[in-house]
């Protein structure tokens, strides 16, 4: 008990330390992040529950994207000195576009959902990782086939688009990388998070 008590205490301490829409300070350790964020860390369990995803893959993806930033938007683009708009509609931790975002609330009735929430944004790419399962039969667990997916959308990974764009495999290759860091992270941390989990429920 006296250990999850102090794993606990830590997650407290961070928790005050640290707001809600904050970047994680070591974003290269996913239990730092989850230590540091222990609502993030629901938010992957409840993602990991609801749409059979594994923790590492869709937080891998989202550091690619978003950097954990909630605001996260393609930079702005000119015309000489003059803003002619963004690359895209993307916004927030998963960078979703708007189109593919209103789909995701339409199929799962999650109307007051927010791109710059982190617990949407999970359940968002859990959805999206789901569906990619289904249509293209690409395994949860692989994160450099997600991650093409999730960039070039169902159709364009089906007309193996990304074959035409080096420098994309090779952040898929990145993400992949970062997802096995991950796991190995995670493997190391998971029984001390699910026991606080535990003792959370019933005492706080």
């Amino acid at each position: 008990m006296n250990k999850i008590l102090r794993f606990t205490a830590l997650i407290i301490v961070s928790s005050g330390l640290f707001g809600c829409a904050s970047q994680p300070t070591n974003p290269e350790n996913i239990c730092d992040i989850f230590i540091e964020k222990y609502d993030w860390y629901e938010a992957a369990m409840d993602s990991n529950e609801k749409w059979g995803v594994p923790v590492h893959v869709p937080m891998a993806m989202m550091y690619q994207e978003s950097s954990f930033k909630h605001n996260a938007q393609p930079p702005m683009q000119y015309w000489w000195i003059i803003p002619t708009g963004r690359a895209s509609s993307a916004y927030g931790y998963a960078q979703a576009k708007t189109m593919t975002w209103d789909d995701y609330v339409k199929e799962t009735g999650n109307s007051w959902s927010s791109r710059a929430d982190f617990h949407d944004a999970m359940d968002f790419m859990g959805w999206f990782m789901n569906k990619t399962q289904k249509i293209n039969g690409v395994s949860k667990w692989s994160a450099e086939q997600q991650y093409l997916n999730y960039h070039e959308g169902w159709g364009g990974y089906k007309n193996k688009s990304y074959n035409k764009k080096p420098w994309l495999k090779k952040v898929a290759k990145t993400v992949d990388q970062r997802s096995l860091r991950y796991a190995g992270q995670y493997r190391g941390c998971k029984d001390d998070l699910d026991s606080n989990w535990l003792w959370r429920l019933f005492f706080l």
